[in-house]
């Protein structure tokens, strides 16, 4: 469950290192976002030399929450960190290599770019 104010990791190689969340995409009064959402992000942390300066908005879907996540299955999913994948307007993601297992369910909601460079997809 990631609300405003929440530090989370970037899990690309764009130039941002660590993400603070001030909204959450999808409805005015949305409390969490989990796997899958879109949401705005200021840049904490940013590689030297690189594209995204700190101090920067971007748009960023969570791929990792340390919430567990439950199938319909019964399978449950916890990762050890909170992180995102920096994406532009378009949803495509701005770097070029994702790194760390994502989950599933960013296929079923058309981030199929993001699962595409994701070294492993549990």
């Amino acid at each position: 469950m990631i609300h405003p104010q929440t530090l989370l990791n970037v899990a690309d190689n764009s130039g941002a290192r660590e993400l603070m969340c001030i909204q959450i995409i999808g409805a005015s009064n949305r409390r969490y976002a989990h796997i899958g959402d879109v949401i705005v992000a200021v840049i904490k942390k940013a590689g030297p030399n690189m594209p995204l300066a700190r101090s920067k908005g971007v748009k960023a879907v969570i791929v990792r929450t340390c919430k567990e996540l439950k199938r319909d299955n019964g399978m449950i999913i916890r990762y050890d960190d909170n992180a995102a994948v920096v994406i532009d307007q378009e949803g495509n993601p701005k770097g070029t290599r994702v790194f760390g297992a994502i989950a599933r369910e960013l296929r079923q909601l058309n981030f199929t770019k993001i699962v595409s460079l994701a070294p492993e997809v549990l």
